[in-house]
């Protein structure tokens, strides 16, 4: 319940601060690339619902049939805007909309598509699933710009899968595990550091 309320009054507050700059993005979004301004995408939250999370587009239209689930930075469906969004984390801030829904949280395992869960044992999924993803976590922490890790790759999702998705789901089982409201807030701040100084 605290968890909740926590998650509604500062993603409420959140909001009306970075209105501004979401309304800049969202221009600047719209007059560079043809398309929409959020990308709607299909993700797993608790209990094995599925929702569709708030993102500000980073590629061009139709990205999906073009390429892979995994992103790395040199990915050429990225936009020119889309690669700024990403390098600093921008793209993520719609979130926020996400959190104050109810379908998301500010700290917990991060979002995944269907088929990634799918990959999952059948424990690890019922353990990862049973609390709501989070805008950021401790895997969040260990691989910041996921993107960074896979530039260069001929297959970003298969080195996705064999350099960062193991630590990824080790860190996810033990964030639930360990799960506090005092481990929450020290990964919200060391969150914005890492955001702040990259």
């Amino acid at each position: 319940m605290a968890k909740r309320l926590f998650d509604i009054i500062f993603s409420f507050t959140g909001l009306i601060m970075v209105f501004p700059l979401l309304s800049l993005l969202a221009i600047a979004i719209k007059v560079t690339s043809p398309g929409p301004v959020f990308f709607r995408g299909e993700r797993v939250r608790k209990n094995g619902k599925i929702f569709k999370i708030f993102k500000f587009r980073t590629m061009i239209s139709n990205a999906e049939n073009l390429g892979g689930p995994s992103t790395s930075a040199d990915d050429s469906r990225l936009t020119k805007i889309g690669k700024f969004l990403k390098k600093f984390q921008l793209d993520e801030l719609p979130q926020l909309i996400n959190v104050l829904k109810g379908n998301m949280s500010f700290v917990g395992p991060r979002p995944e598509v269907p088929s990634e869960i799918d990959s999952f044992d059948l424990k690890t999924r019922k353990i990862i699933l049973s609390i709501k993803p989070g805008m950021t976590s401790l895997a969040t922490l260990v691989n910041p710009h996921e993107g960074e890790v896979l530039k260069g790759s001929k297959d970003p999702h298969k080195t996705y899968c064999e350099k960062i998705k193991p630590e990824k789901i080790r860190l996810n089982l033990e964030y639930v595990n360990k799960r506090s409201f005092w481990l929450d807030i020290k990964i919200i701040i060391k969150t914005f550091f890492v955001a702040v100084f990259r």
